[in-house]
């Protein structure tokens, strides 16, 4: 089974953590069911459930090197999710804060060396989007789960969590058109024909994933009218996946699954 999650690390009724469920076979990816969840308790009774599944999860699994070590903060993974975890949010606001302020304009924020490639914000950035409270949520969960991060940490071998990015394949398909918006005056019909964009390439499979994906016409109609673009999201985020698990990325590399030798400190988004 392959999963794709849009990750809310403050999940609700109206803002609930996405999954998109569905198997590959060759170059084809079906997409079979959308699943959500509305607290942190919820998802993580999802994820501690036996059942074997490889995951691209739109949530950052680590933090800058250089963040890390100026902070004075353990230098091995587990150990700095550790001491994160135990941190409150005001806490990491405040130190990320006064991080950022003692450096130079344009260079406020540390980065990953994945942030390049991907396009993607800083794993320390607290707001807009507040990804690192998406960690400080998210991978805790994964760890008590007894999930498997490759390259980061070893469990479970049959339930694989991987650090995916919608916005990467969004932006291949899209340029910087904007496609989902979480305030309804912004929820237009040029943002509903940019979805109806992104499906159609990716059933063409026309991104660098060469990969189709299949699904039905209500699960079609899911995905285009979901102004948040949350079912969106999950459903790139299983295509990530679904790259991951292809013969030609499963053992290309010794962490495998397309990963390639990365900072382990850090972590890496796949396809990047």
């Amino acid at each position: 089974m392959l999963i794709g999650c849009d990750f809310s690390s403050s999940p609700s009724k109206r803002k609930p953590i996405v999954l998109a469920v569905g198997q590959a076979l060759d170059r084809q990816v079906r997409l079979l069911r959308l699943e959500s969840f509305e607290t942190l308790n919820d998802f993580a009774h999802w994820l501690a459930q036996t059942a074997d599944w490889v995951g691209g999860f739109d949530l950052p699994f680590g933090l800058p090197r250089e963040l890390v070590e100026t902070l004075g903060w353990p230098s091995e993974w587990l150990p700095c999710i550790h001491h994160y975890a135990n941190l409150s949010r005001e806490q990491i606001r405040g130190e990320f804060s006064a991080f950022c302020n003692a450096r130079p304009v344009g260079a406020k924020f540390a980065h990953r060396q994945t942030d390049a490639p991907a396009g993607s914000s800083p794993s320390m950035k607290w707001v807009n989007p507040p990804v690192a409270f998406m960690l400080h949520a998210g991978v805790p969960l994964l760890i008590q789960a007894g999930v498997s991060l490759p390259g980061l940490h070893a469990a479970d071998p049959r339930r694989v969590a991987l650090e995916a990015y919608p916005g990467l394949l969004a932006r291949e398909i899209l340029g910087r058109r904007s496609y989902k918006s979480d305030d309804k005056a912004k929820q237009n019909t040029d943002r509903l024909l940019a979805r109806k964009d992104i499906l159609s390439a990716l059933e063409r499979g026309q991104t660098r994933l060469q990969l189709r994906l299949k699904l039905s016409t209500i699960l079609s109609e899911k995905l285009v009218h979901d102004p948040t673009g949350d079912a969106l999201d999950a459903t790139l985020c299983l295509m990530q996946a679904a790259w991951a698990v292809q013969p030609e990325q499963r053992h290309a590399t010794a962490n495998g699954f397309g990963l390639p030798d990365f900072d382990p400190l850090e972590g890496w988004i796949l396809s990047a």
